[in-house]
């Protein structure tokens, strides 16, 4: 009887248990597989209502082939469905592929009937809201479970099932296709949902430093218009009251942040957009109304009869009608390298319908493939298909969906909310402690006070003013329009670099790149291939002749062959007319590649090395338009590429009645299969002469020294026969590469061609630039290792002598976590790679601490790009879905764009450090003089009012961060290393320089403040008090302006003007800060409570303003160790860091505990989920895939993903129960007959 567990999926694996479990042995037959089979293949004698038996080992498995995947039962349900299956039924088509399915369908047939379409003609253009329905009965073969194991009853969410649904894509107006659009959807994925203004606009005020801001804004705006309309002022001060002013200024300041951060997000958001909207519409030819016509990829309906063509990217799921020769290449949408021939619809339906009525299986009937899956690419052949699934339905659509994710708190936005946090204590305690030092000398002043209680009252008022300022002035208001501003600029400017930055944080994170492990093909090379050297014979021969720049290559290479060797218009001079035609008809008619046109030009399409070699052809050899040669040569048969032989081979008729058979593929194997070769090119009667030992040896050296210079070979032989097809193929009439063997043998070698994949110019010199700035550079390739190891050597990227690594994927995927660690930080060349090997070298990486960026072009390579730290997708080769993956977009496929990528992003870095220890310069100063004169003043007050606090603490640090943030990199910001991820944010070199300028300005302002009367003569009446305050306030601002210059520099280095005239902003708003200056001195009488100053004091605060420059060079001479060393003890007290540290691990601990009770919480409620399913004795839970395409390759990646170990017991069980209940002649599962006569019901458990 045979085990009526059954597997999920049609061409999958079975575990090994599965076999184990039947409660009878099986018979052997003479078709029964090996184990390493990878089809459906159970160990059964006899049929049961669940399976169709069948002779050999090969069943389908009906009563489960609908059963919906956890989380996917929402796509069963439609309501007035009029087409026989439901979305649901026909994802079960592609996860994993699925023969049951597919069977279970109906087949072609049954699809045609259900999605009530015509695979001639196609949908009907006319159609709109559709008659009558189609039911699931009328298609599907006799007794199939419409909904496998939930039998017809219309599958739920399950309650407990991690579900998400897609979001609903808006129906395009109009009354085509009506029904069909609403069943299956439209071929668009739902944009991901953009933010409105309003609500971008919020999350950027959302922001610890802006809530902080507005806190200090409102206290401040409330006690301005108290002191401006709620006192009696003494009408002898006269002028306007501004008290309110600061309040306004600083909420105006906030308001500037929020908007231009806003915009910023809703630019760099419709930029990627409008990218995306550009790059996947396109046309495709689908079959309407019986005519072949051109539509938009976004107007594919499901029941489309879509036309295939060589070098088309799949957009939708489907099954293969008929065509010729249709191979697809999946890797990019399943990892599957091979490329896979698709057979007819049909002729797999035929096979299985075989196997349903007691047939023995075919041998190759795992191999049948009629399943088209979006995301892959025609390779070869044309053909039509059954569009099954559009959208977000589709295989393409569903993984592309499960990338959208929201951005988090860029690594800098959280280091600025931990020092808004330390700024808000500081400050707070600051004002705290100013605030009951005044308090208590108010106190002690009042029996002598013979003021009036209103007057008293205002005195006390203005003790709480003053207070309240020095949180105004602690907390940094320019820091987050500094933010702001320096990510602006670098994504506008890096935009220009032709990096799309997606991702905001990637911006900053980029900067601090400690590795980048990039593609090789388009991105260090230029992805056109070229014939760069070629040798016929042993007679003539052009280019090829540099030294290897492999050491293995270097090692077997001998002295260069004593073949002529020319200029490329010498060598062709050197060909004969008869020649160079057999050269043009070997390149033509062993090609698939067509002319057409690419940006413009004229040039070829196909693969990129028939396109070097029809290039060839026609700049140097005279060929005739490529159709044309072809059309010419009488060609008789075909033998298509085939990967396990690597040549591909054409038969054409000579005018003289013979045929020649030309051959191109692995020079080395199509050496092997020679015997002869070209004699005299130049020679216009073609003659050959036998090939020596020798002259197969030098043949082989040239092979290995053209692969030593990176260039890929390609041999060209041929043989004539007096008929064809001859002897050996007598019978045959397609022929097969594996066939083509019995006559592959005593061929004439025509020539080698050495081909190249050009490097780009600019490579070598990026690779410097990151070798420069400590970014370790890793090449990960498909290419062979020889290959890899030279360009890799050419790129200056793999260094044997400094211990680099070169591997091939097989290995590197073998080796142990522990051996990869000690691997890894070596490895420089991953050859022949895997998008898996790629992975696993990412995640490795990010264990050992490092900072990853990765390169990627391919859907598969999705995983890799979303995993690394920074994913650079390619913006004219990459898929959609690596695109949605990756944080940056590389616009011209460039390596070199990454290293400006690098550059813009320490920039940005260095911006926000630069204006941040300025700003808390200006704000340690500030609140220092102001507690200092506040509680040395009789009155209480501060040498600089709030207002003119205003103008230092606010206005000049909005023009500094718009100064500072608009810096552009600098040629020596690459000549340090990255900053690891955990550096501070303020580092001791930033606080050497912060306390430095902060004593020198201190020193200079309270010796003017305390000393001027007596150091500048100044006498002690009102006026001439104000001028000296006047003068504290100018110098201390020019302080500000000349330590602006002094912050362009975060290292010790002494040239603070380096890149200044890059930077006009810089110079202007520099300009404009003087200029602002003087005018409030002139001009700014009582709202600044100054008078106008003479030139002799203009000239004393420009004086000791400038002091502020020289002194910046003596702090940079001291060494940073010294720094270092006084830092703890002095600069943060032992008691605030620990205070800060106990703080933080509080708050880590309450996140752990939440997520702890979370997970308690899960597994008790999956506790009693499991323990009702186990109360039932007859019901199955298959273990089901996740509902993205993460099991298309079947059943055998599925079975070694590790499962816990309490639902292996309960599997176990679950088996023991279902051998027992067959002991019994119990079936469990379906009621619903799928038995060939159908007249015996299953029976239920008792």
């Amino acid at each position: 009887m045979a085990d009526p567990d059954p597997a999920p999926m049609a061409n999958t694996e079975p575990a090994t248990g599965d076999k184990l479990s039947s409660s009878t042995p099986p018979s052997p037959t003479k078709d029964d597989a090996p184990s390493t089979t990878t089809a459906t293949q159970v160990a059964s004698t006899s049929s049961s209502p669940t399976t169709k038996p069948t002779k050999g080992g090969f069943e389908l498995h009906l009563h489960d082939a609908f059963t919906p995947d956890r989380g996917t039962e929402d796509m069963y349900n439609v309501k007035d469905n009029k087409f026989a299956f439901s979305p649901g039924h026909l994802s079960k088509l592609f996860n994993p592929k699925s023969l049951d399915a597919f069977y279970a369908l109906g087949g072609l047939a049954g699809l045609q009937k259900g999605l009530r379409t015509n695979v001639e003609t196609g949908l009907s253009v006319d159609e709109t809201a559709l008659d009558g329905a189609v039911s699931f009965e009328e298609v599907a073969p006799k007794g199939t479970p419409k909904y496998g194991e939930d039998g017809d009853t219309v599958p739920v969410v399950k309650p407990d099932a991690d579900h998400k649904p897609f979001p609903e894509v808006p129906l395009q107006p109009g009354n085509a296709f009506t029904d069909r659009r609403r069943v299956f959807k439209e071929n668009r994925l739902p944009e991901k949902k953009s933010k409105t203004l309003l609500e971008l606009a919020w999350i950027t005020y959302n922001d610890k430093v802006l809530i902080l801001l507005t806190i200090a804004a409102v206290v401040s705006l409330a006690l301005g218009l108290y002191q401006t309309f709620g006192v009696v002022h003494d009408p002898k001060d006269g002028g306007a009251k501004v008290e309110w002013v600061e309040g306004v200024a600083i909420m105006a300041a906030i308001v500037i942040v929020v908007v231009v951060g806003t915009v910023n997000d809703w630019q760099m958001e419709r930029q990627f957009n409008k990218l995306n909207k550009q790059h996947n519409d396109r046309t495709v030819k689908v079959i309407r109304s019986g005519k072949s016509v051109e539509i938009s990829v976004f107007d594919i309906m499901v029941g489309d009869v879509m036309h295939l063509f060589s070098g088309d990217l799949v957009p939708v799921d489907g099954i293969f009608i008929n065509g010729h020769g249709v191979k697809c290449d999946e890797s990019s949408a399943t990892g599957e390298s091979d490329l896979l021939k698709k057979v007819a619809a049909s002729e797999v339906f035929a096979a299985l319908e075989e196997v349903a009525n007691g047939g023995t299986p075919r041998s190759d009937i795992a191999k049948l493939d009629p399943f088209i899956i979006s995301g892959s690419k025609v390779n070869e052949g044309t053909g039509t298909f059954l569009v099954t699934a559009v959208g977000v339905n589709s295989s393409y659509g569903r993984l592309a969906m499960t990338l959208q994710d929201d951005q988090g708190d860029t690594p800098l936005q959280t280091k600025l909310n931990k020092l808004a946090d330390m700024i808000a204590w500081v400050g707070g305690g600051a004002a705290l402690v100013l605030f009951v030092v005044l308090f208590i000398k108010f106190l002690a002043g009042l029996p002598t006070n013979t003021a009036t209680p209103d007057a008293k009252g205002q005195h006390f008022l203005r003790l709480f003013i003053t207070s309240v300022t020095v949180v105004v002035v602690a907390v940094p208001e320019g820091l987050p329009l500094a933010v702001t501003l320096a990510l602006a600029f670098a994504t506008t400017r890096m935009m220009k670099d032709n990096n799309l930055v997606r991702v905001l944080k990637a911006c900053e994170t980029m900067g601090n790149a400690t590795t980048i492990c990039s593609d090789k093909t388009g991105t260090l090379t230029q992805n056109k291939m070229t014939v760069v050297a070629t040798m016929v014979g042993k007679s003539i021969s052009f280019g090829g002749t540099d030294a290897p720049l492999d050491d293995e290559a270097a090692k077997v290479a001998k002295p260069a062959s004593n073949v002529p060797n020319f200029p490329i218009a010498d060598f062709v001079k050197g060909l004969s007319t008869s020649f160079k035609k057999l050269l043009v008809q070997a390149n033509a008619v062993n090609s698939t590649a067509f002319e057409g046109d690419a940006d413009g030009e004229k040039t070829f399409i196909g693969s990129k090395t028939e396109v070097a070699l029809l290039t060839m052809s026609r700049d140097h050899l005279g060929s005739a338009p490529v159709q044309e040669e072809r059309t010419n040569a009488n060609v008789v048969q075909v033998v298509p590429f085939d990967s396990a032989v690597k040549y591909m081979a054409t038969v054409v008729k000579l005018p003289n009645g013979t045929f020649r058979a030309y051959v191109k593929g692995a020079s080395e194997i199509l050496l092997g299969k020679c015997t002869q070769l070209v004699s005299d090119p130049s020679n216009e009667e073609l003659t050959t002469t036998p090939l020596t030992d020798e002259d197969r040896e030098m043949l082989l050296e040239t092979i290995t020294s053209y692969a030593g210079q990176t260039l890929r070979t390609i041999g060209s032989s041929y043989r004539d026969f007096e008929s064809w097809p001859p002897p050996e193929l007598a019978g045959l009439e397609e022929l097969t590469a594996a066939e083509f063997n019995k006559v592959h043998e005593n061929m004439t070698l025509v020539c080698i061609y050495g081909i190249k994949d050009p490097l780009r110019p600019q490579v070598r010199g990026a690779i410097k630039d990151c070798q420069r700035a400590g970014v370790y550079v890793r090449m990960v390739t498909g290419d062979n290792l020889l290959t890899g190891r030279a360009i890799a050597r050419e790129c200056g990227i793999y260094t044997p002598e400094t211990g680099g690594i070169a591997m091939e994927g097989p290995v590197f995927r073998r080796k142990t976590p522990e051996e990869l660690k000690e691997l890894v930080p070596h490895l420089q060349v991953l050859a022949r790679s895997s998008p898996e090997d790629k992975r696993i070298l990412v995640k490795t990486l990010k264990e050992l601490g490092e900072t990853v960026a990765v390169t990627g072009d391919g859907t598969n390579d999705a995983p890799a790009l979303k995993m690394a730290d920074i994913g650079f997708a390619m913006g004219i080769a990459g898929t959609e879905v690596a695109k949605e993956a990756a944080a940056i977009i590389l616009m011209d496929d460039n390596f070199a764009s990454i290293v400006k990528g690098i550059s813009w992003g320490r920039a940005v870095n260095d911006a926000v450090k630069k204006f941040l220890q300025f700003q808390l310069t200006v704000n340690v100063t500030a609140v220092v003089l102001t507690f200092i004169s506040a509680v040395a003043s009789n009155e209480g007050e501060s040498v600089l009012n709030a207002v003119q606090l205003l103008w230092v603490n606010l206005i000049m640090d909005t023009f500094a961060a718009l100064a500072l943030a608009t810096d552009p990199p600098t040629p020596s910001i690459l000549d340090r290393k990255p900053d690891r991820k955990s550096a501070p944010l303020i580092t001791v070199r930033m606080y050497k320089m912060i306390i430095g300028q902060a004593i020198c300005q201190l020193a200079i302002t309270l010796v003017l403040n305390f000393g001027g009367h007596q150091l500048l003569g100044y006498s002690h009446d009102e006026e001439e008090t104000k001028h000296l305050t006047t003068l504290v306030f100018n110098t201390f601002v020019w302080l500000q302006i000349f330590n602006e210059l002094n912050n362009r520099r975060l290292d010790n280095k002494l040239n603070i003007f380096e890149g200044i005239t890059k930077n006009p902003l810089f110079i202007i708003i520099n300009l404009i800060m003087v200029g602002g200056q003087v005018l409030i001195i002139f001009v700014g009488g009582q709202a600044f409570k100054i008078v106008p100053l003479n030139g002799k004091e203009w000239g004393l605060s420009i004086g000791l303003g400038a002091i502020s420059v020289p002194f910046g060079a003596l702090i940079r001479c001291i060494p940073d160790s010294w720094a270092a060393k006084l830092a703890p003890s002095v600069w943060l007290p032992k008691a605030v860091t620990g205070w800060f540290a106990r703080r933080k691990q509080k708050q880590h601990d309450k996140k752990e505990a939440k997520k702890a009770e979370k997970k308690k919480q899960r597994d008790i409620e999956s506790a009693e989920g499991a323990k009702a399913r186990d109360s039932s004795d007859d019901e199955f839970v298959a273990p089901t895939p996740l509902r993205t395409l993460t099991s298309i390759r079947g059943k055998r990646a599925e079975s070694n993903i590790r499962r816990s170990f309490k639902q292996y017991m309960k599997d176990q069980k679950k088996k023991a129960r279902e051998t027992a209940h067959k002991a019994h002649g119990v079936v469990s599962g379906s009621k619903t007959d799928v038995t060939a006569s159908g007249s015996r019901p299953a029976t239920k458990s008792g």
